[in-house]
C-alpha cells in the first residue's frame, strides 16, 4: 500500500494514491469503518454535476469500458491485505478498524456502465470467496438516474442477495433546487418514481446533502418541498429504510466550491428532527 495511505481519514477520499485503478480504501464518516470503494469512473466523468461534489476535472459523461479481469484481482489484493493481513493496524485508527462494506461509488455514477451487472456478480463471487457474505454490506451509491435500464435494475435486484443496501441521492425537491445542487433538469416527480422503483429492487435509503450558498441555507419552501418528498414517501408506504443526512466534510472541487460552506449543527439537528417525526428513522453525519 503507497506510503500516502500511513493512515486513513474520513477527509481522503482520494481513488488515486491507492495505486489502482478502480479499487480504493477509505475510512467512511457514514460506514463508520472502512470501505472498499470500486471506482467504475477513473476518467472523471458523470451524467450529474452536483456542486459539492469533490471530485476534481469532473465532466459530463461516461465511463470507458471496464476492465473486469483487473478490477477483481484489484478488489482480492486489497481484501486479501484487510482480512489477511495487518492493513487495519497500519492504516487505520484503532476506533475505525472495521471492515464495513464494499461500496459502488467513485468519480461518477456506477450505473452508467454498460458492464454494471457484471460487477456486481464479480463482487458476490469475490466476498463469498473471502467469506464476507453476510457479514458486511455491498452499498451502491447512486443517483438513481438510470434506473429506466433493465441491465440497471437487473443489477440492483442482484444486490438484494448479497445482502445489499442502495445510497439514493434526493439532496431536493423541486425542480429549481435540483437544477441549482445536482446541474440535472430532472423533475423532481420523476426522481421520486425512480426512488419507488428503486427501493422496490433492494433495500435503499435516501441519501441527502445539506449545505449552505452563499452563507444560507436552504430556503423555507426547498426544506419544505423535501419534507413533504418524505411524508409522500411515507404515506404511500414506500419501502425505504431511512434517510442519509449529511454535511460538507471536505472541500468541494466545483466551479461553485467558494460559495458552499457548512451549515450550522443545530440547523442539521432540527431538520433531522423534523425528519423523524415524521416516522423515518434518520442517521445524521456531520
Amino acid at each position: 500500500m503507497p506510503a500516502a495511505f500511513s493512515t486513513l481519514t474520513p477527509r481522503n477520499h482520494d481513488r488515486d494514491t491507492s495505486g489502482m485503478t478502480y479499487v480504493y480504501p477509505v475510512v467512511s464518516r457514514r460506514a463508520g469503518g472502512v470501505s472498499v470503494g470500486i471506482n467504475l469512473n477513473p476518467n472523471h466523468a458523470c451524467n450529474w454535476r452536483c456542486i459539492y461534489c469533490q471530485v476534481p476535472d469532473l465532466r459530463r459523461g461516461g465511463p470507458p469500458p471496464i476492465d473486469l479481469t483487473l478490477l477483481e484481482a484489484e478488489l482480492r489484493s486489497l481484501l486479501d491485505t484487510i482480512v489477511h493481513g495487518d492493513f487495519m493496524h497500519r492504516h487505520v485508527h484503532e476506533d475505525m478498524r472495521r471492515l464495513n462494506d464494499i461500496a459502488l461509488s467513485g468519480n461518477g455514477e456506477p450505473t452508467s456502465a454498460p458492464e454494471f451487472l457484471q460487477v456486481v456478480t464479480l463482487i458476490e463471487r469475490v466476498m463469498a470467496d473471502f467469506g464476507l457474505l453476510g457479514h458486511i454490506r455491498l452499498v451502491l451509491i447512486t443517483n438513481g438516474s438510470l434506473v429506466h435500464k433493465a441491465v440497471v435494475r437487473q443489477g440492483i435486484a442482484h444486490m438484494r442477495s448479497c445482502g445489499g443496501d442502495v445510497w439514493f441521492k434526493f439532496d431536493r425537491a423541486t425542480q429549481a433546487g435540483l437544477t441549482r445542487v445536482n446541474d440535472t433538469h430532472t423533475r423532481p416527480e420523476t426522481h421520486y418514481q425512480r426512488l419507488r422503483q428503486t427501493a422496490a429492487l433492494c433495500s435503499t435509503w435516501i441519501q441527502t446533502c445539506m449545505f449552505a450558498l452563499d452563507g444560507a441555507p436552504p430556503a423555507e419552501a426547498e426544506r419544505h418541498a423535501y419534507l413533504a418528498m418524505l411524508a409522500r414517501a411515507k404515506s404511500e408506504k414506500l419501502p425505504v429504510q431511512g434517510v442519509l443526512l449529511y454535511g460538507l466534510a471536505r472541500q468541494p472541487m466545483q466551479a461553485e466550491s467558494a460559495r458552499l460552506g457548512a451549515l450550522p449543527v443545530s440547523w442539521m439537528e432540527a431538520l433531522a428532527d423534523d425528519i423523524r417525526a415524521l416516522g423515518w428513522t434518520v442517521r445524521l453525519t456531520l
